[in-house]
């Protein structure tokens, strides 16, 4: 179906943070796949991971225990506030079980009219039809018949809209701790915490879907554990980074908000399958380390600092530098579909986002070296932006 608006370019193998075309052409690879391969690509690790649990087995269907399953559940609440996990095939499946849960939450304790989710402008949750009214985009709901009952949106960092929105049918609010289509908008921990104690008087659950910002994206291992335990979600959505570029998701809970799942109530065909297990697994040991989230808040450091002197530089094309870690965001003066054809000149590969923002979500194992070359090919690109827009005018 044509619904991809396709770049004309097509890979056939990568290397770290570089893709090669089938044309041999090296690109140096900012976007990971939409923050997908955060230890880049053909890691061999996960490469291994893969081919060891080919030769052994790749599905057997949720009638039966799987190992892998079970040991990945147990490292992820480990290094979580959780308690269970539901294993999924991508992040949308996982922003559904979330929402699954709550409802279900809240009508065990008798409370069947708790069903309204709060979501706010700017967020993405996935493309099904439940994951798009919890998201609210007005283009993305469009043509696909009447909004869902029970799904309400309010601002972006508006503390006293969300206040208002609250009432008796409010089951939970969905919010990414830091927006990644939306434009790189990022929660402080002051607003983290002012949510969570906000769903604790009002006796609803706070869902974090940390799809793009969760598993180090930011320098801590999800983006809520810079409130060191004042924030933390009764659900939270993961996916993306978690298969290092496998399909694999999980929507974590704690055993109160996960309770009423019982047998029966939700399930998969294929998550949670012992191929995704396995590279889901390896991936998790390597995005934990210690020293590679160190890594990543080193390398955001030099970027925000380089990133900030280009917006001085060029106040014509960059008009703010925001985002956290490594989901960066660069909101422009000139169009940010424009801006990425640019960098692509440039052989640099950047991800568009809202508000005119461009986001720069290389893998997390990026070397400095490598973060001076994609600012020198980004300013690059902001020469060709300043020049085209004056040959404009």
């Amino acid at each position: 179906m044509g619904v991809y608006n396709r770049a004309p370019l097509a890979f056939e193998r990568g290397e770290g943070a570089r893709l090669f075309t089938t044309d041999g052409e090296a690109y140096l690879d900012c976007m990971a796949g939409i923050a997908v391969n955060a230890l880049g690509h053909a890691h061999p690790r996960l490469v291994q991971a893969l081919k060891d649990q080919a030769e052994k087995l790749w599905h057997v269907s949720n009638i039966f225990k799987i190992p892998g399953q079970e040991a990945l559940a147990k490292r992820l609440c480990t290094e979580t506030f959780a308690d269970v996990v539901f294993f999924t095939n991508s992040g949308a499946e996982a922003v559904e079980c979330a929402i699954k849960t709550a409802r279900k939450y809240h009508w065990a304790r008798g409370d069947v009219e708790r069903i309204d989710i709060i979501g706010f402008d700017g967020s993405f949750h996935g493309r099904t039809v439940a994951a798009v009214n919890a998201s609210g985009n007005a283009s993305y709901l469009e043509g696909f018949g009447p909004p869902l009952p029970g799904f309400v949106q309010v601002p972006f960092g508006d503390p006293d809209a969300l206040k208002a929105a609250i009432g008796p049918t409010t089951a939970a609010i969905i919010i990414e701790p830091v927006q990644g289509e939306g434009g790189a908008r990022a929660m402080s921990v002051a607003e983290m915490t002012a949510i969570r104690q906000l769903c604790d008087d009002n006796g609803i659950l706070l869902i974090f879907d940390e799809i793009q910002c969760g598993l180090g994206r930011t320098g801590r291992l999800f983006a809520h554990d810079w409130a060191d335990g004042q924030a933390n979600p009764d659900i939270m959505c993961v996916a993306k980074a978690l298969g290092g570029g496998f399909p694999v998701g999980a929507c974590l809970a704690t055993i109160e908000a996960g309770s009423a799942m019982s047998v029966g109530s939700h399930g998969s065909t294929y998550g949670g399958n012992p191929l995704a297990m396995a590279v889901g697994g390896a991936a998790l040991d390597e995005l934990a380390k210690p020293e590679l989230l160190a890594h990543v808040r080193e390398v955001a450091g030099y970027f925000t600092q380089q990133l900030s002197g280009l917006r001085d530089r060029y106040p014509d094309v960059v008009v703010d530098v925001r985002g956290k870690g490594l989901l960066i965001g660069v909101k422009l003066a000139t169009p940010n579909r424009e801006f990425m054809q640019h960098a692509r000149e440039e052989h640099l590969l950047i991800a568009g986002g809202g508000d005119n923002c461009v986001r720069l979500l290389p893998p997390l194992n990026l070397t400095l070296d490598e973060a001076r070359e994609a600012v020198e090919r980004f300013e690059r690109a902001c020469d060709r932006a300043r020049a085209k827009a004056r040959a404009a005018a």
